[in-house]
């Protein structure tokens, strides 16, 4: 990562995230503030890859002429008495509405088909120096969101009137690179020419962001290295060594991810705007349907909206609702997949890996819903499932696929996978290991690092319980006393080496 990128954790991105809010909150007019917007956000791309500033003007422009294109030509509405039996619809409009149907269907097709086949490019593609283009920063969520925005507009929803809103949405900066992915339509309901927020709403907006700080700055980037050493040296862990780092990934990306999200949402609301939640504490999920209600929500959303519910959803019998689930899967490890598909040696090709994550989903919410079909068959079943026990099996079950499933999420790569998996039981360390990656470079035990993720587990547990959103319930001025607190303890004990954001590689 370049050092003039605009990190969240940087000192340089709290200066910028200052001085556009203080620049915004000067003027009135909506114009002013969205050129404002709009500007810094491509500053803001462009601190990490100025070269594809062009690409993302070009792919918003695109999306918005494309849904004017929706907008301005409907089907025709029938005439007076049409539909109400009164009268029998002339035959030159029901032409008409036929014409004005078949090309709002083209145009969708260009629409999405562009957007896929870019990404499908980008990501798979065997071109450029190393075997595939280069990947534009956040060309996916970019495209989910351009995808929504045309069929949200082809199924009636209103379209941006002006190419300076739709690109501020398009191209807020906060949200930009990794999301959370959001709703034109939601997005641009909050633009407004009114007063800055009061105190207690900056207040609000900066302790989103000393939470992700803490997520990412102080948890996860420890945990990552200890990860990275880890699968570094598959060939000389032993067993509990693997499980110990695969713990340790499963708490990495979700405090990673959650974290951005939270520093995401918290610069957004200094500007007066609200963006969705993106997860809610999806280690406590009892089943692997109620993981996917929580983890990662706003994909999960676009998920059931724009490829689940056109395939038919649930409405078409089991086998058939089977079959969607399964395929909604396989298309969010496409879309977390990267890297030229090499079917002569499927082993070392990194999409592999995140197809087989999505199978593992998709296979388990499968049988998820042959069990709920069962269960409703079955009273004692059903039964079973809503008592304490049966619930204690849901979360055990569920987490023991989650946690399995991130071994070819981490390493993608079949070949390295399969020897993961292989060594899961049974397989000791090389002398040398702990020495090496505790001892030297972690500077704790394994059992003490252990006894760190079991305090992990039970903090998330107890704040989880108590309140998803325990925090919010402190005042605003304890709030904004532990602040200045909580970046100051990441700034003084995060790693020397930051990591890059996970879900910057999707």
């Amino acid at each position: 990562m370049s050092d003039l990128a605009l990190n969240f954790l940087s000192p340089q991105y709290a200066l910028f995230l200052g001085l556009v809010s203080l620049l915004y909150w000067q003027f009135r007019p909506i114009v002013a503030r969205l050129s404002i917007l709009l500007l810094a956000s491509l500053l803001f791309y462009a601190s990490f890859q100025v070269r594809f500033v062009p690409l993302l003007l070009a792919l918003t422009g695109l999306t918005f002429w494309l849904g004017q294109q929706l907008a301005t030509d409907p089907p025709a509405p029938p005439s007076a008495g049409e539909g109400e039996g009164l009268t029998p619809v002339p035959e030159e409009n029901v032409e008409r509405e036929q014409a004005g149907s078949w090309r709002r269907r083209l145009i969708l097709l260009l629409g999405v088909g562009a957007q896929v086949l870019l990404l499908l490019l980008c990501k798979y593609a065997p071109l450029g120096a190393e075997g595939k283009l280069i990947m534009p920063l956040a060309l996916s969520f970019f495209a989910f969101e351009c995808i929504a925005y045309l069929v949200d507009v082809y199924r009636g929803a209103a379209a941006s009137q002006t190419f300076l809103r739709f690109a501020t949405y398009k191209l807020f900066f906060p949200k930009l690179i990794s999301g959370p992915i959001t709703r034109y339509q939601t997005f641009a309901a909050q633009y407004h020419e009114g007063r800055s927020p009061g105190v207690s709403r900056y207040v609000d907006g900066l302790w989103w962001i000393a939470c992700g700080a803490l997520k990412k700055g102080l948890v996860a980037d420890h945990l990552g290295q200890l990860v990275d050493l880890t699968f570094e040296n598959l060939e000389r862990a032993g067993s509990g060594d693997l499980w110990l780092a695969l713990v340790g990934y499963a708490f990495q990306v979700y405090l990673d991810f959650s974290g951005y999200t939270d520093m995401a949402r918290g610069s957004a609301l200094l500007l007066g705007f609200e963006l969705p939640p993106n997860f809610d504490f999806p280690y406590l999920s009892t089943s692997i349907a109620d993981f996917w209600r929580r983890w990662h929500i706003t994909l999960g959303d676009w998920l059931r909206h724009y490829v689940y519910f056109p395939l038919g959803g649930s409405r078409r019998g089991l086998v058939r609702t089977c079959f969607n689930l399964m395929l909604v899967m396989l298309v969010a490890g496409l879309w977390h997949g990267n890297g030229a598909i090499q079917v002569d040696n499927w082993a070392e090709s990194t999409a592999g890996g995140f197809l087989l994550w999505g199978v593992l989903h998709g296979g388990a919410l499968v049988a998820h819903r042959l069990t709920v079909a069962l269960s409703a068959q079955v009273a004692w079943l059903a039964s079973y499932w809503q008592s304490p026990i049966g619930q204690l099996s849901g979360w055990g079950l569920t987490q023991s696929l989650v946690l399995l499933a991130w071994i070819p999420f981490r390493l993608p790569n079949l070949g390295r996978t399969e020897l993961v998996f292989t060594r899961l039981w049974g397989h000791s360390a090389d002398a040398q290991f702990a020495q090496k990656v505790y001892q030297e470079a972690i500077g704790l035990s394994g059992a003490q690092i252990w006894l760190l993720l079991i305090a992990i587990a039970l903090g998330m547990t107890l704040v989880g319980m108590l309140n998803r959103g325990a925090q919010r319930q402190l005042s605003w001025p304890l709030r904004a006393f532990l602040v200045p607190l909580c970046l100051y303890a990441v700034w003084l004990l995060r790693p020397a080496q930051a990591l890059r954001y996970i879900y910057f590689d999707f």
